[in-house]
């Protein structure tokens, strides 16, 4: 196989965004604290030590939660361990993010936490004076159901059809006996599809709600990575905020600091998200609706709930559960409860984080590391075979359809499809005449002009005519290439963004879960090929 790495850069998935932040642009620094280079954490360890030492408080709190929450998880020493350690002043997270998808959803909810393991034992390894504990958040309060609904098993779409209302953490798993049935159809019979399903069984069936549910199908393939699953839908979590969040009801800081940061925001890049006036939700079993306010006074979207300042600020006091972060105010409330150094995630989580620096600052809360997740493609040996076999690398099969079948037709044609000798041999040749048009009136120098350019694109007309001749030839082959560039890239996308883990762990176990883990170093900002 080539080169089992390549930049970013190279890859045409990738926004120009990520793509400058990677490289350091110059006009993309001011969007950020600091860089995830090894050497950059200690001063981000100074800075957060700083700001959480005198918090302990804070630390007790999450203990008390952690322990609350993980009261019902079996087979926990390891992550206890991490949750002991989080009572320590020496000791910080990094932390990463993701929906409550059905089963994870795709393969990337397994890079963003095991770039998150793989971190803390690169920082521990360098920083041995310090502890550091992975995190996984999960977005339990989102209210986006449709989006996490399915999960896609090869080219069939397992989905949970139901009603959804609410943070999602909080719906019920009634139903999805019936999605394990549809499953069980779609997987094999062997000793692995086995494991799949009393992984399903055991997340789902033996758990009431989804935040539950997800917890413990995180914790079973990562519990011996101490992996600590924390769910932020939490009064007692929530109190701590309570000064940030009365903050942004009376004076809106978040709209007005994210604003003025997108005010200068680089032209060339697209906004991820816009804030509203203000960045809270308000929460029930039964809804989450924006906070709106009007004149000083403050209403629930779409309800006919309706507070004053003073009982608005009441129920922030009595009910902090009732106040649930939006996509802006999220990540302030996330480094508010932990005490963390770095945040992992996907290109899109990575814009929007970019657009809060200026508000962090606001709040005298400490920017954290943003560092993209790993991103991986995954190929059997028997696949790598055939792109050998096809005359191609691997990396050729990440190029659009016509690119890749014009790179391939290129390169197995017996004849000689580029053009370019009989170009120059015809612009040598009109270097004569144009010798003897300098010599007569300017009429006849323009007809010369005329007549190359009519002939070189005649040229290059027959250079377009063989190459679709070709490939009409060799369409056996390139339609082979092409097959195995769908199984690779489902939907002429990522794998990673579109096929489930289970597809792997049915055929290759969780020996394929450590496969990634020794492959994947989230310090190595580039893509990587890792063969099964």
């Amino acid at each position: 196989m080539s080169s089992k790495h390549q930049s970013y850069t190279s890859i045409r998935y990738f926004s120009d965004l990520m793509s400058d932040y990677l490289d350091q642009k110059e006009h993309v620094k001011p969007l950020y604290h600091r860089f995830p280079k090894l050497d950059n954490f200690r001063d981000q360890i100074v800075d957060k030590k700083k700001e959480w030492d005198p918090l302990q408080n804070r630390r007790e709190v999450l203990q008390d939660v952690l322990v609350s929450q993980y009261e019902s998880i079996e087979d926990k020493d390891k992550t206890q361990l991490n949750i002991d350690l989080l009572g320590k002043q020496h000791t910080f997270t990094v932390t990463t993010g993701h929906q409550l998808n059905l089963f994870t959803g795709p393969l990337y909810f397994l890079y963003k936490i095991i770039s998150t393991i793989n971190l803390c034992k690169t920082l521990s390894h360098k920083y041995p004076e310090y502890n550091f504990v992975p995190v996984y958040w999960m977005a339990t309060e989102d209210h986006d159901f449709e989006e996490i609904q399915y999960f896609n098993y090869g080219d069939k779409k397992v989905v949970y059809n139901r009603d959804s209302y609410g943070g999602v953490g909080r719906l019920s798993t009634d139903g999805l006996e019936d999605v394990l049935e549809v499953f069980k159809k779609l997987l094999g019979k062997h000793d692995n599809a086995q494991k799949v399903i009393s992984l399903f069984e055991k997340g789902y069936l033996n758990n009431s709600n989804l935040a539950n549910a997800t917890r413990v199908i995180a914790h079973e393939l990562f519990k011996e990575d101490g992996l600590v699953i924390l769910d932020a839908d939490d009064s007692i979590l929530k109190a701590l905020a309570i000064p940030y969040f009365k903050e942004e009801l009376i004076s809106q800081t978040s709209f007005k600091e994210v604003s003025h940061t997108l005010d200068s925001w680089p032209h060339e890049y697209k906004v991820q998200v816009n804030p509203r006036e203000i960045n809270l939700f308000y929460l029930t079993d039964s809804y989450r609706k924006r906070i709106i306010e009007k004149d000083g006074s403050y209403s629930i979207d779409d309800t006919d709930i309706r507070f004053t300042k003073e009982e608005i600020l009441k129920e922030l006091q009595d009910h902090p559960e009732r106040f649930s972060p939006n996509v802006i105010m999220r990540p302030l409330y996330q480094e508010v409860v932990l005490p963390n150094l770095c945040y992992i995630g996907g290109g899109g989580e990575m814009a929007y984080w970019l657009e809060l620096k200026q508000y962090f600052n606001s709040q005298q809360v400490t920017f954290p590391i943003l560092l993209m997740r790993n991103s991986a493609l995954l190929v059997t040996s028997k696949q790598l075979d055939k792109v050998n076999r096809l005359k191609l690398e691997i990396w050729d099969l990440f190029k659009e359809d016509h690119e890749l079948t014009t790179l391939l037709t290129n390169k197995i044609s017996d004849i000689e499809i580029d053009f370019t000798t009989q170009k120059e041999h015809l612009k040598k040749q009109f270097e004569e005449l144009f010798k003897i048009a300098s010599l007569t009136e300017q009429s006849f120098e323009n007809a010369v002009k005329a007549q190359e350019h009519k002939q070189i694109k005649g040229l290059e007309h027959l250079e377009s005519r063989l190459l679709k001749a070709q490939k009409r030839k060799l369409k056996d082959h390139l339609d082979r290439a092409l097959e195995l560039k769908k199984e690779l890239f489902p939907n002429d996308s990522l794998q990673e963004r579109q096929t489930n883990f289970s597809l792997f762990y049915q055929e290759y176990g969780p020996s394929f879960i450590s496969k990634i883990k020794e492959s994947l170093d989230p310090l190595d900002q580039r893509f990587s090929v890792i063969e099964l």
